[in-house]
């Protein structure tokens, strides 16, 4: 009877182990079929660093937006800020440039100059104001159409035939550095400094716009047989700033960025350059440069220069400044004396 009751405990017993592990089997087969099957490892979980460690409390600093270049915004007036009503340099365009056939195109030379805005008859490049489209100072007019225009493009420094566009991030890291983070207490949270509570602030170098000492201009002089006149036509302007790092204890001039200058019109003329004898009849900043009312010097031409150098750079003329300026003076009155020697008298 023992013997009975012994096999059926064991029979009751496999048919328990065969059904549970039937059930195992099903829900394995389940759960791979649904895909949430995880495999056991050793590792231990992941977790996000504290940034509170040591019993700081910490917040975090907003990222830097580097989409916006460093200009101020211009804030319209409410009222009208003059003694009549200014509408027409809202509705300026520039006059088209007459078109020019290859054919009649009989001399050409191409030059570059610098405008030193330090020159007196270059002081509206340093014009300090505020009015309702913003700072009138020239390289905060450039930011501004890079900013806005989307025709408007920085183009890298590296060569001066606008070959590969510059992104308003790299830009504004030229103009302003990489910004940091410090970690500083938080006076607003915590006024008595007892808690341990602070803040990543974040550190962005102001851009210095004095720096910016010259523009240097890049421009085509064509002699068009059919009008039988000579035309100058500008292809870009790049600003130049003091560079004291490359050389330490020198200052060397670099150029930042270079702008298609045909594309610049439209917004130079809807700004207008500081006229200190007459504040009413200002011109606009197109028809300042297409009207040459600036002052500069021939830093480079291509008139007897086939090694393609800067005046600077040229054995001689590298050592001597004042030799340099009249080797500019030589290069405008060869360009002058072609025209003229055409004429008869």
């Amino acid at each position: 009877m023992k013997s009975i009751n012994l096999k059926i405990v064991l029979v009751l017993l496999s048919l328990i182990c065969i059904s549970e592990a039937g059930f195992a089997q099903k829900k394995r087969v389940k759960s791979t079929r649904t895909g949430v099957t995880k495999k056991a490892t050793n590792k231990a979980p992941k977790t996000k660093p504290d940034l509170n460690a040591g019993g700081n409390k910490v917040d975090a600093a907003p990222a830097f937006n580097y989409d916006s270049l460093p200009v101020k915004p211009p804030v319209a007036s409410m009222e009208n800020d003059n003694a009549i009503e200014r509408l027409l340099i809202k509705d300026r365009t520039p006059l088209a440039y007459e078109h020019l056939r290859e054919d009649d195109a009989v001399y050409k030379q191409r030059v570059w100059r610098d405008i030193d805005v330090r020159e007196k008859m270059n002081q509206p490049f340093l014009y300090e104001a505020e009015e309702d489209n913003g700072s009138q100072k020239f390289i905060d007019i450039l930011l501004t159409a890079i900013q806005k225009d989307s025709n408007v493009v920085a183009y890298n420094a590296l060569d001066d035939r606008f070959t590969k566009a510059m992104s308003k991030k790299e830009l504004t890291s030229l103009l302003v550095g990489t910004p940091r983070y410090e970690r500083i207490p938080d006076r607003v949270k915590d006024p008595f400094g007892d808690k341990g509570i602070f803040k990543d602030t974040l550190l962005v170098d102001d851009f210095n716009s004095a720096g910016i000492t010259k523009f240097r201009i890049k421009e085509d002089w064509v002699f068009d047989k059919e009008s039988s006149r000579m035309f100058v036509r500008i292809l870009g302007i790049a600003p130049i700033m003091v560079d004291t790092t490359t050389l330490p204890g020198q200052a060397i001039d670099k150029i930042v960025f270079w702008v298609y200058y045909p594309k610049l019109r439209a917004t130079l003329s809807k700004y207008e350059a500081y006229n200190g004898k007459n504040f009413g009849a200002r011109p606009t900043w197109e028809e300042l440069f297409e009207s040459r009312m600036f002052s500069s010097y021939i830093v480079k031409s291509t008139i007897d220069n086939p090694k393609n150098a800067y005046l600077d750079q040229i054995p001689g003329l590298k050592e001597n400044g004042i030799l340099r300026l009249w080797e500019g003076e030589n290069i405008k009155n060869k360009i002058f004396d072609y025209e003229q020697n055409l004429w008869s008298y």
